[in-house]
C-alpha cells in the first residue's frame, strides 16, 4: 500500500515571518522527512531583495523536494517596470522550483498560476487565472500517467465570490469545473491565512479545496500552522499542524473569506479557536 506524506504550507511572509513557526516547521521536515513540500505562495512580504535572500536560504535547509507557486505578494511592489518585464527576477535560484510540478509514486503536484502582473481592477492583490494558466495545468494534468492522482497547487483559492470586481479569484469557477472534470484529489491553496478543508460545487461535480494556513506573524484567527498531507494511494488525510497541539476542527474556517485580514464583522469566517489578533497585524 502507498504512504506518501506531503507538507502543505503558506503564506511565510519573509520579512514579517515567525522565525519559531519556521524553526519548529525545519525540524518536522527533519524529522517526518516528506515526499515533498508544497509552497502556495507569499514566500516575502513586499518582494524585497532582502525576503527574498532569507527565502532562498531557509528553503535551501529543507531536506525534501519543493514546489513554490507565486502569491500577489511576491511581485515587486514599487517597481512597476520589472513587476511587467521580469516579475520573477527576484526569485534568483529559486526560479527553478517556482511553479514545478512534482510526480511521485501514484500522485502528482500540479501547479495552476493565480498572481497575475496586472488586472483591470483596483485591487491586484487578488487571484486571475487567465486561459493560458488553466490550459498549461490541465494540459500537465492530461499528461499524468494513467491513475495517477493530482493535487493542484494554488495561491489563491479558486473562489469567486460577490461581483465581478470583487471576486477572490476571476476565472476560478471555470477553472473548478474543469479540474472536476479530471477528477483532482484536490486543490491547495494559501493566500487567506487560515486553515480550511471544504468541498466546492462545479456543474461538473465536487472539488476538495484545502487551504493552509500561515508561519508568518499576520495571523487572521488561528496560531501559526501548516498541514500534513497523508495519501494511501486511495484516500487524503489532511491534518493541521500546530505548535501548540490544538485539535484540526478548532483551527478550521468552514467558509473562504475574501482576503487575510482579522474578522472584524459579523458573520466573517472565524476558526473556533478564536485567536483573532486585538489589533490588525503589520503589513509592511
Amino acid at each position: 500500500m502507498t504512504n506518501t506524506l506531503l507538507f502543505h504550507v503558506s503564506d511565510i511572509h519573509f520579512g514579517l515571518e515567525n522565525n519559531e513557526a519556521l524553526d519548529w516547521f525545519s525540524a518536522e521536515v527533519t524529522r517526518l522527512q516528506p515526499a515533498a513540500i508544497a509552497i502556495t505562495g507569499d514566500l516575502t512580504m513586499r518582494a524585497r531583495h532582502n525576503e527574498f535572500r532569507a527565502a532562498e536560504q531557509w528553503i535551501g535547509t529543507l531536506d525534501a523536494p519543493v514546489t513554490l507557486d507565486v502569491g500577489n505578494h511576491d511581485m515587486p511592489y514599487f517597481n512597476l517596470l520589472e513587476r511587467f518585464v521580469t516579475p520573477y527576477k527576484r526569485f534568483g535560484r529559486l526560479r527553478s522550483v517556482v511553479e514545478r510540478e512534482i510526480d511521485l509514486p501514484g500522485i502528482a503536484l500540479v501547479p495552476l498560476k493565480t498572481a497575475v502582473r496586472m488586472q483591470p481592477r483596483f485591487n491586484w492583490s487578488k487571484g486571475w487565472v487567465t486561459g493560458r494558466a488553466l490550459d498549461d495545468c490541465l494540459a500537465r494534468l492530461d499528461a499524468l500517467p494513467a491513475g495517477t492522482r493530482a493535487l493542484v497547487t494554488v495561491h489563491h483559492p479558486l473562489r469567486e465570490v460577490g461581483t465581478q470586481g470583487t471576486a477572490l479569484t476571476r476565472g476560478g469557477a471555470k477553472a473548478l469545473a474543469e479540474l472536476a472534470k479530471r477528477d483532482v484529489l484536490g486543490v491547495l491553496s494559501g493566500h487567506v491565512h487560515d486553515a480550511f478543508d471544504i468541498m466546492e460545487d462545479t456543474p461538473n461535480g465536487p472539488v476538495r479545496m484545502i487551504g493552509a494556513g500561515t508561519l508568518s506573524q499576520r495571523l487572521r484567527s488561528p496560531p501559526p500552522s501548516f498541514n500534513e498531507l497523508h495519501w494511501d494511494g486511495e484516500s487524503l488525510r489532511v491534518d493541521i499542524r500546530t505548535l501548540e497541539n490544538i485539535e484540526d476542527e478548532a483551527m478550521k474556517i468552514h467558509d473562504v473569506p475574501e482576503d487575510a485580514h482579522p474578522p472584524r464583522k459579523e458573520g466573517e469566517p472565524v476558526a473556533p479557536v478564536g485567536a483573532v489578533p486585538r489589533t490588525d497585524p503589520p503589513i509592511s
